[in-house]
């Protein structure tokens, strides 16, 4: 992609944004909130210097609902997300974008833990509570985290995807011998000037992982935002199999496999000390983006060797370098990321191998149906139906529905089976969602 070509992609972002806040009431709703609370952010947006996260938009849509039909709104908001799509893609193109955008995602999911503890202890207070003692700002107060810590775990996954589809570039661009390309990814990695604080940048949106800061105490709660780690469906009980050529099958008994992960040995012991001690080493002399090199190196090694390196960073206070890997190990191809999850959850580290199964799942949807057909074709059924699992709980049933692009007639009953395994009203979800997106079934 040109320089031009990008540049135009980014405009065209722009000048839709710009027609959007057009149209809303500039002094209420998130439009008032993004305006009044960080609008050098805003402008940066509307000047194509930067990219908006998607909830933002998302947000500013909900605005407009006020004033147009639903179907007016779901039109729109298809539009603008083709247009927010190609133009995160052209942004990333840039020089230095992996850097930044490792920066970003360390920010916002240092934001994300710090919703996640303002959020419980909002919890503490209520349920202390007095009886008969004012709570309606506490509970105001708490939706306000809710809102931070949804919108910051939404942008993480946003991130993640994005480094996922740079680094597709970045290894199809590789030349097939190790050369100067990995030492010059590493050097610029450790750049002081890629490695700037978030605020030292212009256009990084700030005041929170909601893009604003606190709003006035009688201020109206919040709306949800889709969390990528929500809790699955309630079960409901179980219905007819929906009928058409589109769902046959979608009633089979699903194929187990039996987890094969080889243990680790001892090149894999050493590996992991080594990774440690240097990581001591970087973190002591502050070279942060050598730091961040070696995780992505280590993400990317065997399996077997993981739960020792989470053993050795563990013991070396190293807590926040071990999440930092495993966001890196969510990007591995669907393929390996598997046998990743078996061998933490073999290690005893089963939360952290569910973590890293709902996080490698938030990918593109196609990707993730590819990965499945993949997985299928290598004989690896049981797999792929987990990945569909975690997938289906991370998603909305109308993005799930998309998962089955790359071959209806074989995806269909995959995603089906795993709708139906996670909960009747999942099923029911899901099949609607098939349904809408290709009515002829």
């Amino acid at each position: 992609m040109t320089v031009d070509q990008s540049s135009a992609r980014v405009g065209d972002f722009a000048r839709a944004l710009a027609d959007l806040l057009g149209r809303l009431d500039r002094d209420a709703g998130w439009c008032a909130v993004f305006l009044r609370r960080d609008p050098e952010s805003v402008d940066a947006c509307l000047r194509g210097r930067t990219v908006p996260p998607w909830d933002v938009v998302a947000a500013l849509l909900g605005d407009l609902a006020t004033t147009l039909g639903s179907a007016d709104v779901r039109a729109e908001g298809e539009r603008l997300r083709a247009l927010h799509s190609a133009a995160l893609a052209a942004h990333d193109a840039r020089p230095g974008a992996r850097a930044e955008l490792v920066e970003i995602l360390e920010s916002t999911s240092r934001e994300r833990r710090r919703a996640a503890a303002r959020e419980a202890e909002l919890r503490g207070l209520l349920a202390e509570a007095a009886p008969m003692a004012p709570t309606h700002a506490l509970r105001v107060d708490l939706a306000w985290a809710r809102d931070d810590h949804a919108r910051a775990t939404a942008r993480c996954a946003e991130l993640r995807t994005r480094l996922a589809r740079l680094r597709e570039r970045e290894e199809d661009d590789a030349p097939l011998a190790p050369g100067p390309a990995t030492s010059l990814d590493r050097n610029r990695m450790s750049d002081p000037a890629s490695t700037r604080t978030a605020g030292a940048r212009p256009g990084r949106f700030r005041g929170g992982s909601r893009f604003a800061g606190e709003p006035d105490a009688e201020a109206a709660a919040p709306p949800s935002v889709a969390s990528p780690e929500a809790a699955p469906p309630v079960p409901a009980a179980a219905e007819s199999p929906p009928r058409g050529a589109r769902f046959a099958g979608a009633t089979e008994t699903p194929t187990a496999a039996t987890p094969t992960t080889p243990r680790p040995d001892g090149r894999d012991r050493r590996e992991a000390a080594r990774i440690a001690r240097d990581l001591v080493r970087l973190r002591d002399q502050a070279r942060s983006g050598e730091a961040h090199a070696l995780l992505v190196e280590a993400a990317r090694g065997p399996a077997p060797r993981l739960p020792l390196i989470a053993d050795e960073l563990g013991r070396n206070g190293l807590a926040a370098d071990w999440a930092t890997l495993l966001w890196e190990a969510a990007l591995l191809p669907l393929a390996r990321l598997i046998p990743a999850c078996d061998a933490l959850a073999e290690a005893g580290l089963a939360d952290d191998g569910a973590r890293l199964l709902r996080q490698g799942a938030a990918r593109p949807a196609p990707e993730v149906g590819r990965g499945v057909l993949g997985l299928v074709e290598e004989g690896r059924d049981g797999e792929a139906g987990r990945l569909l699992d975690a997938y289906l709980r991370t998603r909305a049933p109308e993005e799930a529905a998309r998962s089955v692009a790359p071959d209806p007639p074989r995806l269909t009953p995959m995603l089906l089976r795993a709708a139906r395994r996670i909960s009747g009203r999942c099923h029911r979800d899901v099949a609607h969602a098939l349904r809408v997106a290709d009515p002829s079934t």
